[in-house]
């Protein structure tokens, strides 16, 4: 499901192939002569984009039981320049872009065993850079759309951590039992990459582009530190070897050298236009103000995952609860308001459920057991969410927009976790996975700041695409975790701060009239916290006993939501 998550740009593609502009329905609005365009010279740009990623560890020990796959969203920005050579229809050109990211992203990694202490494996790649050849057909009764395959090279700088979780801490024994608790890695590695997308001429002088790529690359052998095996002996330290994946989505925007960048676009103004590409062109952007409302069906798969670092150091790991495959089903209604001086508001709100996905509860370190994961079920999940943006389209024409915005954006899921199986050591559960019996229960709640940039165009007869990249520079969690069917019943209040994230979403559509249109689109959203967050840890042995308070444990949040949705819309001018 992830792989086409952000591969709305290779849809694209096929679409505009295969929606030719039928040449009876073609009428001057002014009888002048055709503005002729070419693709061919030199370009320059910059772009933004984000996805998904992933990094995983060799495990040099045998099998896991769990993990050693690490998922690293990705928030990326930077620029590019090429060269484009047009003949007839056919495009090929190069380009050389460079990207600097934020990214961050753990999970458990050496799990072979629960009598030997796994570790934890942290991956940030930060840099990357491709250098590609591009094969591209220009479409419309001027070629002002371009599509393109493109492949090539690539390089990534990414660096971590591998951290031995628990090692039996303890004040006697504040450094745990193993002779070295990390490593650190740091390299630069040479891959390679393929992408589709679409490229449309706004005017001579500029181009909005829309681009898939995926991303994959080597990695080197990297050292794992020593740890601890039951009954108690060192187990030497080996090596793991590492290799790395990326989904990513991108807008992009081009000047073209050797055009005037005061020129308005082609649609703009008559006396300087190309012939239309149809007689009445549905979806034209009006100069004054517009509305358009609609509604949303989103097919998406959660995770949400938080982090409990130990007591004594705070430095190493304790505990883990990761929430993954929670596959739900959404409605939504969003709104864009535009005005005549290209500021506009838009934003969405939705609600959705889902009765399906897994739970791994992990712990380290305790006196019968290195290492523990049970398995369990999510049952009544449901999830709410919304986004709030205000902006200004610094381009703008009656065929595309192009600006920047400032929101908000809020996403809640609760969920209750049901069954119990022991995959590693052998503590008490209480009954199968997938039994009716509620073992616990997650309260998940998230909000954050989205600063971002949205692009719009027509292509061709009534097809419409539309794009938004927004990072999240700063995310405030708050949770609560309910383990209901121990002894002594636990509740952890959780809250972070800090941390980042990205949004992405590209949606392609068809007006059915001139003002209603059905589309199909692609989302990605992940948040995640610093790794100074703290959980304030309360116990209460019945409900009506007083509460008893630890102190605030060191702890980190993260959750991801990717899917595809179905949406209908009207516009009103």
């Amino acid at each position: 499901m992830r792989s086409g998550v952000l591969s709305w740009g290779a849809a694209t593609i096929a679409l505009v192939a295969s929606g030719a502009v039928n040449s009876a329905d073609l009428k001057p609005a002014v009888k002048v002569p055709p503005v002729l365009w070419s693709w061919t010279g030199g370009y320059f740009g910059a772009h933004v984009g984000g996805g998904y990623g992933r990094t995983s560890f060799s495990d040099p020990y045998g099998p896991s039981i769990y993990g050693d796959v690490v998922d690293t969203p990705v928030f990326l920005q930077g620029g590019q320049i090429g060269y484009n050579w047009q003949k007839a229809n056919w495009v090929i050109g190069v380009e050389v872009d460079a990207s600097g990211a934020a990214s961050d992203g753990t999970n458990t990694c050496f799990a072979v065993s629960g009598s030997v202490v796994s570790a934890t494996c942290n991956a940030s790649p930060n840099v990357f850079v491709t250098g590609t050849g591009r094969l591209g057909y220009a479409f419309g009764s001027q070629g002002h759309t371009l599509a393109y395959l493109k492949g090539g090279v690539a390089w990534q700088h990414n660096q971590g951590d591998v951290v031995n979780n628990d090692e039996f801490r303890s004040e006697d024994h504040p450094d745990g039992l193993a002779s070295q608790n990390a490593t650190h890695f740091e390299y630069g590695r040479f891959g390679g990459t393929i992408g589709a997308g679409v490229e449309q001429a706004l005017t001579p002088a500029w181009s909005v582009g829309l681009e898939y790529d995926y991303l994959w690359f080597g990695g080197p052998g990297v050292a794992t530190p020593p740890t601890v095996q039951l009954p108690l002996a060192t187990v030497p330290a080996n090596i793991t070897h590492l290799s790395s994946s990326y989904h990513i989505g991108k807008i992009a925007l081009n000047y073209h050298f050797g055009a005037d960048p005061r020129t308005p676009g082609w649609f703009d103004t008559p006396l300087q236009a190309a012939t239309p590409p149809v007689s009445a062109l549905p979806t034209a952007f009006t100069q004054g103000w517009s509305l358009e409302s609609g509604t949303r069906f989103w097919l998406s798969r959660g995770r949400f995952q938080w982090n409990h670092g130990g007591e004594v150091t705070g430095s190493d790991l304790e505990s883990r609860i990761t929430y993954h495959n929670l596959d739900g089903i959404s409605g939504e209604l969003f709104e864009r308001v535009d005005s005549p001086w290209g500021i506009f508001l838009k934003g969405n709100i939705g609600m959705g459920r889902f009765n399906n996905g897994n739970t791994n509860d992990e712990d380290w370190g305790a006196d019968t057991f290195a290492y523990s994961n049970t398995t369990s079920g999510q049952t009544n999940g449901r999830f709410t969410y919304y986004t709030a943006d205000a902006g200004y389209d610094f381009l703008r024409g009656t065929a595309f927009k192009v600006g920047g915005f400032m929101g908000w954006t809020y996403y809640g899921q609760k969920s209750d976790t049901t069954g119990c199986a022991q995959i590693a050591s052998s503590p008490p559960c209480h009954q199968a996975v997938g039994g009716k019996v509620v073992v616990g229960s997650q309260d998940t709640d998230w909000n954050a700041l989205r600063i971002g940039l949205s692009a719009e165009t027509v292509l061709l007869d009534r097809w419409r695409v539309s794009a938004d990249v927004a990072y999240l520079p700063w995310t405030d969690f708050q949770g609560r975790d309910n383990h209901l069917r121990r002894p002594l019943t636990t509740f952890e209040n959780q809250r972070g701060g800090g941390g980042g994230g990205v949004q992405v979403e590209g949606v392609l559509s068809y007006f059915l009239t001139n003002n209603f249109s059905v589309g199909v689109g692609a989302r990605y959203w992940a948040m995640w916290t610093s790794r100074h967050s703290k959980e304030l840890d309360t116990r209460s042995e019945t409900e009506d006993s007083s509460p008893v308070t630890a102190a605030p444990n060191p702890a980190n949040y993260r959750m991801e939501r990717w899917g595809t949705f179905l949406q209908a819309s009207y516009k009103f001018d």
